[in-house]
């Protein structure tokens, strides 16, 4: 049965000769699969450009319970992306995005909240001027809202440390060792006040946005095991 959807594309990876398998984050069944045609064609040159990474397009797909994998027909781009796919740096933050995105939503749940806030996100990074090198730290950080793993800033105070499994700043160190030193932990609270719109007054070298987003992804690790192969991830350390 046919019915319409409106859809982020994650990734595409090659299943056969003939197809490939998009995956993509839909606003009314959360994570869906999709069969599409591999061919070499014009049509299917058109169709790989529709599902580059983050863009968002609308479809009807055949969706037939007990099935892994559905199919589509009549796509269309619904916000497209020219600042993205024409900008070498944003275009390496977009498929690490995307690797990020593919990684922790797995679950078959959609979320209203959640694919408004990928469409929010998406279209500031297509258009920001200024600060484009710390978008994925900044989308990274705003992400942990809506997967349940968001740091309570409200518990910081000079001097703490951060427990990375309880996602909270504590005065001493807890019994494991997952957690942030004080002037680490500083960093993670003033993340805190990060937004698209400031981030470029946020002034890091290389080597402390590597860290910041090494530190978060650990945080990710921490509470989802499926980052251990990001492999855009050594993509966006030569862009940054």
């Amino acid at each position: 049965m046919y019915r319409p959807l409106h859809c982020v594309a994650l990734r595409t990876i090659k299943y056969n000769d003939k197809h490939s398998i998009l995956s993509a984050y839909s606003l009314e069944l959360g994570r869906v699969l999709f069969l599409i045609s591999a061919g070499s064609g014009r049509e299917a040159v058109r169709r790989r450009a529709l599902f580059m990474p983050l863009n968002f397009f609308e479809c009807e797909a055949d969706i037939r319970p007990g099935r892994e994998m559905h199919t589509l027909r009549d796509v269309r781009v619904t916000m497209p992306l020219h600042g993205v796919h024409s900008h070498p740096l944003k275009n390496g933050i977009a498929m690490f995005v995307a690797d990020i995105l593919n990684s922790i939503l797995r679950e078959n749940q959609p979320d209203e909240a959640t694919f408004a806030f990928l469409i929010d996100a998406i279209a500031h990074l297509d258009s920001a001027n200024m600060g484009v090198a710390n978008f994925h730290i900044c989308f990274l950080y705003r992400l942990g809202r809506f997967i349940g793993i968001e740091p309570d800033a409200s518990t910081y105070q000079a001097g703490s440390v951060f427990d990375m499994i309880d996602g909270r700043f504590r005065q001493s160190a807890p019994l494991h060792n997952n957690y942030l030193h004080p002037q680490d932990a500083k960093t993670v609270a003033l993340l805190s006040r990060m937004t698209y719109n400031n981030m470029g007054y946020f002034k890091f070298s290389r080597s402390q946005r590597n860290e910041i987003v090494d530190a978060i992804l650990r945080y990710y690790s921490i509470h989802y095991n499926s980052l251990s192969q990001l492999q855009s991830l050594e993509v966006l350390r030569c862009l940054f």
